[in-house]
């Protein structure tokens, strides 16, 4: 199976995990790190909504509490295809590189795909603390 049909058969499966009483919206993401590792998770909202966790993080938290630390390719699945929000753009720009391939997927399978630095320019990268 192709890596892009595998990550995307994940983030559907971890969608069907989401818990989301509040918004109702079910949301999987599935990435594979530069070791190759596989890796998905999914949306927890939570009542206070500021503790809500998207399901990118899940998995980018997955990976890193594993030590995998460089994703090389996500996916994200929601069945209007929506894009990562800010905080999991912010939160990506710490483990990928300006390349990573960002894919997103809707329930018609209809994907969009680009860099990370397409879909966050001008990002707040970890090497940002070395240039004072």
């Amino acid at each position: 199976m192709e890596v892009i049909e595998q990550l995307r058969q994940m983030a559907i499966q971890a969608s069907h995990k989401a818990y989301s009483p509040y918004s109702k919206a079910l949301v999987g993401s599935a990435l594979i790190t530069t070791d190759g590792q596989l890796y998905s998770g999914c949306n927890v909202e939570n009542s206070s909504f500021g503790a809500t966790v998207c399901a990118e993080r899940v998995a980018i938290f997955k990976a890193v509490s594993e030590k995998e630390m460089r994703v090389a390719k996500i996916y994200v699945y929601t069945s209007a295809g929506w894009p990562p929000c800010g905080i999991c753009r912010q939160v990506l720009s710490e483990f990928a590189d300006p390349e990573l391939e960002v894919i997103i997927g809707d329930k018609s399978g209809t994907i969009k795909t680009m860099s990370f630095k397409d879909l966050m320019p001008l990002a707040f990268e970890p090497n940002e603390y070395h240039r004072r």
